[in-house]
């Protein structure tokens, strides 16, 4: 009989993910805007765009000056996920999407829809400390917790 092989892998920690707009303070947007030599006010209409309209390249947005919209999304925002792969059950309800990070870490969220409301299920964590013997996520062990911008993109992409 052949010598069963323990329940344990190795992965590699990965690094933090590129600083999003998200990540930062508003004196750290402030000063980032700053470097980009745009004024202070640019903050209010950008945190209108990405918190309020859900817009994540400034491109789109045209109230800013031409000249200085791909400063600030290689400045402000990076790409931090990418859809790999979703899955739609329930007549098309509910959605599961596998998202590669930034480092190739892979994660889900999962949106259910109901008649009056709706369910965002977000992953905080890259990986799971716990370790459980029979959950092949928590073998994996903890790579890192997801960053504001991670976290916030999930929400932002579902909305």
């Amino acid at each position: 009989m052949a010598t069963p092989l323990p329940l344990v892998f190795s992965a590699p920690k990965r690094g933090m993910p590129p600083a999003h707009f998200a990540d930062l303070s508003d004196e750290a947007r402030i000063e980032a805007l700053s470097e980009l030599g745009l004024p202070k006010f640019r903050l209010n209409q950008i945190a209108r765009h990405y918190y309020g309209r859900l817009e994540a390249d400034p491109m789109t947005m045209t109230d800013l000056p031409e000249t200085a919209r791909q400063q600030v999304k290689d400045a402000l925002f990076p790409t931090l996920m990418s859809p790999l792969r979703v899955v739609e059950a329930d007549d098309e309800n509910t959605q599961k999407t596998l998202w590669k990070l930034h480092d190739g870490t892979l994660l889900e969220s999962v949106l259910m829809r109901y008649p009056d409301r709706a369910t965002l299920c977000i992953s905080s964590q890259a990986g799971c400390g716990m370790a459980c013997p029979f959950c092949a996520t928590g073998q994996g062990g903890l790579d890192r917790n997801l960053s504001t911008g991670e976290i916030v993109d999930q929400v932002r992409n579902a909305a």
